[in-house]
Protein backbone atom coordinates (compact mmCIF):
# COMPACT_ATOMS: atom_id res chain seq x y z
CA UNK A 1 0.00 0.00 0.00
CA UNK A 2 1.36 3.06 -1.13
CA UNK A 3 2.36 5.73 2.04
CA UNK A 4 0.44 8.69 2.46
CA UNK A 5 1.81 11.78 1.34
CA UNK A 6 1.11 15.36 3.30
CA UNK A 7 2.83 18.40 2.69
CA UNK A 8 5.65 19.54 5.24
CA UNK A 9 3.78 21.63 8.31
CA UNK A 10 6.17 22.43 11.38
CA UNK A 11 4.61 20.07 13.85
CA UNK A 12 4.27 17.75 11.91
CA UNK A 13 6.71 14.75 13.34
CA UNK A 14 8.34 14.11 9.82
CA UNK A 15 10.13 15.73 7.19
CA UNK A 16 12.05 15.71 3.77
CA UNK A 17 14.83 15.87 1.86
CA UNK A 18 14.66 16.66 -1.47
CA UNK A 19 17.38 15.49 -4.28
CA UNK A 20 19.89 12.19 -4.67
CA UNK A 21 22.87 14.46 -2.73
CA UNK A 22 20.73 15.29 0.23
CA UNK A 23 18.74 11.66 0.16
CA UNK A 24 22.00 9.92 -0.08
CA UNK A 25 23.61 12.09 3.05
CA UNK A 26 20.23 11.23 5.14
CA UNK A 27 20.78 7.68 4.25
CA UNK A 28 24.62 7.27 4.95
CA UNK A 29 24.27 9.52 8.07
CA UNK A 30 20.80 8.90 9.48
CA UNK A 31 19.47 5.72 8.15
CA UNK A 32 17.54 4.61 11.69
CA UNK A 33 15.23 7.97 10.97
CA UNK A 34 14.45 7.12 7.59
CA UNK A 35 10.89 5.93 6.69
CA UNK A 36 10.34 5.49 3.27
CA UNK A 37 12.23 7.17 0.10
CA UNK A 38 10.18 8.26 -3.17
CA UNK A 39 12.02 7.77 -6.48
CA UNK A 40 10.27 9.47 -9.46
CA UNK A 41 9.71 7.39 -12.87
CA UNK A 42 11.54 9.98 -14.43
CA UNK A 43 14.97 9.05 -12.38
CA UNK A 44 17.66 7.51 -14.66
CA UNK A 45 19.14 4.30 -13.52
CA UNK A 46 22.67 4.93 -12.51
CA UNK A 47 25.28 3.91 -9.86
CA UNK A 48 24.11 6.60 -8.01
CA UNK A 49 20.56 4.79 -7.29
CA UNK A 50 22.17 1.44 -7.44
CA UNK A 51 23.45 2.31 -4.27
CA UNK A 52 20.96 4.20 -2.68
CA UNK A 53 18.85 0.80 -3.52
CA UNK A 54 21.71 -1.17 -1.95
CA UNK A 55 21.58 1.40 1.50
CA UNK A 56 17.99 0.98 1.80
CA UNK A 57 18.04 -2.68 1.33
CA UNK A 58 20.57 -3.01 3.76
CA UNK A 59 18.32 -0.81 6.86
CA UNK A 60 15.22 -2.36 5.61
CA UNK A 61 13.87 1.43 4.40
CA UNK A 62 10.85 0.65 2.19
CA UNK A 63 11.63 2.21 -1.83
CA UNK A 64 8.59 3.53 -3.64
CA UNK A 65 8.29 4.88 -7.16
CA UNK A 66 5.74 7.28 -6.59
CA UNK A 67 5.42 10.29 -9.04
CA UNK A 68 2.55 11.54 -6.75
CA UNK A 69 4.75 11.90 -3.99
CA UNK A 70 6.81 14.51 -5.98
CA UNK A 71 3.38 16.74 -7.49
CA UNK A 72 2.61 16.91 -3.61
CA UNK A 73 6.02 17.63 -2.11
CA UNK A 74 8.28 19.09 -4.93
CA UNK A 75 7.80 22.32 -6.91
CA UNK A 76 11.02 22.00 -8.78
CA UNK A 77 10.68 19.63 -11.56
CA UNK A 78 14.76 18.77 -11.40
CA UNK A 79 14.00 16.40 -8.17
CA UNK A 80 14.07 12.86 -9.03
CA UNK A 81 14.64 11.42 -4.75
CA UNK A 82 12.96 12.39 -1.87
CA UNK A 83 13.66 11.07 1.18
CA UNK A 84 11.07 10.80 4.23
CA UNK A 85 12.56 10.75 8.35
CA UNK A 86 11.35 10.93 11.22
CA UNK A 87 12.51 14.47 13.21
CA UNK A 88 15.00 13.47 15.94
CA UNK A 89 16.49 15.71 18.68
CA UNK A 90 20.55 16.40 19.29
CA UNK A 91 22.15 18.08 21.82
CA UNK A 92 24.99 19.73 22.01
CA UNK A 93 28.81 18.73 23.07
CA UNK A 94 30.93 20.92 25.00
CA UNK A 95 33.05 21.68 21.83
CA UNK A 96 33.41 25.14 20.50
CA UNK A 97 29.74 26.30 19.17
CA UNK A 98 28.28 28.82 16.88
CA UNK A 99 25.04 30.47 17.85
CA UNK A 100 22.55 32.29 16.68
CA UNK A 101 19.65 34.64 18.05
CA UNK A 102 16.30 34.73 16.61
CA UNK A 103 17.84 33.24 12.57
CA UNK A 104 14.67 33.51 10.52
CA UNK A 105 15.83 32.77 6.94
CA UNK A 106 15.72 28.83 6.12
CA UNK A 107 18.49 28.95 2.70
CA UNK A 108 20.43 31.28 5.25
CA UNK A 109 20.39 28.29 7.67
CA UNK A 110 20.61 25.84 5.18
CA UNK A 111 23.86 27.84 3.85
CA UNK A 112 25.47 27.84 7.32
CA UNK A 113 24.91 24.29 8.65
CA UNK A 114 27.08 23.29 5.25
CA UNK A 115 30.01 26.19 5.72
CA UNK A 116 29.91 25.13 9.45
CA UNK A 117 30.46 21.45 8.77
CA UNK A 118 33.35 22.49 6.56
CA UNK A 119 34.89 24.33 8.72
CA UNK A 120 35.14 21.57 11.48
CA UNK A 121 32.24 23.38 13.69
CA UNK A 122 29.62 20.33 14.91
CA UNK A 123 27.78 22.14 17.19
CA UNK A 124 25.01 25.03 16.11
CA UNK A 125 22.96 26.89 19.47
CA UNK A 126 19.90 28.44 18.38
CA UNK A 127 17.69 30.97 20.35
CA UNK A 128 14.04 30.80 19.96
CA UNK A 129 12.00 32.35 18.47
CA UNK A 130 14.02 31.06 14.86
CA UNK A 131 13.97 29.15 11.83
CA UNK A 132 12.54 25.77 11.83
CA UNK A 133 15.53 23.60 11.02
CA UNK A 134 13.68 20.86 9.35
CA UNK A 135 11.63 22.40 6.90
CA UNK A 136 12.98 21.27 3.65
CA UNK A 137 14.22 23.68 2.50
CA UNK A 138 16.70 24.38 5.26
CA UNK A 139 18.10 20.92 4.26
CA UNK A 140 18.39 21.34 0.73
CA UNK A 141 20.57 24.35 1.46
CA UNK A 142 22.46 22.39 3.61
CA UNK A 143 23.08 19.83 0.60
CA UNK A 144 22.85 17.10 3.75
CA UNK A 145 25.34 18.45 6.37
CA UNK A 146 22.47 19.07 8.83
CA UNK A 147 22.71 15.16 9.30
CA UNK A 148 26.38 15.56 10.68
CA UNK A 149 25.63 18.46 13.30
CA UNK A 150 24.04 18.68 16.21
CA UNK A 151 21.60 21.72 16.63
CA UNK A 152 19.63 22.51 19.75
CA UNK A 153 16.92 25.00 20.14
CA UNK A 154 17.13 27.24 23.69
CA UNK A 155 14.54 29.77 25.19
CA UNK A 156 16.91 32.45 25.82
CA UNK A 157 20.81 33.32 26.30
CA UNK A 158 20.40 32.55 29.66
CA UNK A 159 19.70 29.66 29.54
CA UNK A 160 22.54 28.67 27.37
CA UNK A 161 25.51 30.23 29.18
CA UNK A 162 24.00 28.45 32.36
CA UNK A 163 24.51 24.87 30.26
CA UNK A 164 27.88 25.96 29.18
CA UNK A 165 29.97 28.49 31.40
CA UNK A 166 33.18 27.74 30.54
CA UNK A 167 32.59 28.82 26.60
CA UNK A 168 33.82 31.97 25.67
CA UNK A 169 32.09 34.09 24.37
CA UNK A 170 32.31 36.28 20.85
CA UNK A 171 29.43 38.72 19.46
CA UNK A 172 29.95 39.92 16.03
CA UNK A 173 28.23 43.11 16.39
CA UNK A 174 28.75 46.34 14.09
CA UNK A 175 30.19 48.98 17.26
CA UNK A 176 32.50 46.24 18.41
CA UNK A 177 35.45 46.57 20.19
CA UNK A 178 38.02 43.90 18.09
CA UNK A 179 38.05 43.93 14.28
CA UNK A 180 38.17 40.16 13.03
CA UNK A 181 41.59 39.52 12.09
CA UNK A 182 42.99 40.72 15.75
CA UNK A 183 40.68 38.76 16.99
CA UNK A 184 41.74 35.53 19.34
CA UNK A 185 38.91 32.72 19.73
CA UNK A 186 39.91 30.48 22.96
CA UNK A 187 38.40 27.41 23.44
CA UNK A 188 36.25 26.20 23.99
CA UNK A 189 34.43 29.38 22.39
CA UNK A 190 30.99 30.33 20.62
CA UNK A 191 30.66 33.14 18.14
CA UNK A 192 27.17 34.70 18.31
CA UNK A 193 25.57 36.10 15.11
CA UNK A 194 22.20 38.45 15.63
CA UNK A 195 19.06 38.07 13.36
CA UNK A 196 19.41 39.07 9.70
CA UNK A 197 17.32 42.54 9.81
CA UNK A 198 18.08 43.58 13.35
CA UNK A 199 21.77 41.80 14.51
CA UNK A 200 22.46 41.13 17.93
CA UNK A 201 20.58 43.22 21.17
CA UNK A 202 22.90 46.03 22.84
CA UNK A 203 22.88 43.82 26.58
CA UNK A 204 25.29 41.08 24.38
CA UNK A 205 27.90 43.77 25.04
CA UNK A 206 27.24 42.91 28.28
CA UNK A 207 29.37 39.50 28.81
CA UNK A 208 30.71 38.77 25.59
CA UNK A 209 33.71 40.45 23.96
CA UNK A 210 32.11 41.87 20.51
CA UNK A 211 34.19 41.57 17.25
CA UNK A 212 33.53 43.08 13.88
CA UNK A 213 34.01 42.21 10.04
CA UNK A 214 35.37 45.63 8.72
CA UNK A 215 33.85 46.33 4.88
CA UNK A 216 33.44 49.35 3.10
CA UNK A 217 30.46 51.91 4.05
CA UNK A 218 29.21 51.26 0.12
CA UNK A 219 26.66 48.77 2.68
CA UNK A 220 25.56 48.18 6.08
CA UNK A 221 26.15 45.04 6.48
CA UNK A 222 26.95 41.89 5.50
CA UNK A 223 24.55 38.59 4.50
CA UNK A 224 24.31 36.57 7.74
CA UNK A 225 26.20 33.50 5.76
CA UNK A 226 28.57 35.48 4.16
CA UNK A 227 29.96 36.57 7.93
CA UNK A 228 29.81 33.30 9.02
CA UNK A 229 31.88 32.17 6.50
CA UNK A 230 34.67 34.58 6.35
CA UNK A 231 34.25 34.12 10.63
CA UNK A 232 35.63 30.54 10.52
CA UNK A 233 37.51 31.28 7.37
CA UNK A 234 39.52 33.72 9.02
CA UNK A 235 40.37 31.20 12.07
CA UNK A 236 40.33 28.06 10.20
CA UNK A 237 41.98 25.32 12.26
CA UNK A 238 40.13 21.53 12.45
CA UNK A 239 41.41 19.74 14.77
CA UNK A 240 42.76 16.40 12.87
CA UNK A 241 41.49 16.76 9.90
CA UNK A 242 43.17 17.02 6.24
CA UNK A 243 42.01 19.78 4.27
CA UNK A 244 40.22 19.34 1.12
CA UNK A 245 40.27 21.58 -1.87
CA UNK A 246 37.12 22.38 -4.54
CA UNK A 247 35.35 25.03 -6.21
CA UNK A 248 32.50 26.30 -4.60
CA UNK A 249 28.92 25.00 -6.08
Amino acid sequence: MPTKITRYKNKNPISYSFGMTVTMELLLRKPETVEVVFLSTQIEENESTVKLRDICVKHNIPVEVNEKAFNILSSKGNCFVIGQFHKYETQLTNESHLLFVNPSDSGNMGTIIRTALGFGIKNIAVLKPAVDIYDPKTIRASMGAIFQINIEYFDDIDTYRQRFPDHNLYAFMLDAQTTLDKAEFNNPYTLIFGNEASGLPTEFTDFCETVVIPHSKAIDSLNLSIAVGIALYTHFNPPGESLHLSSAR
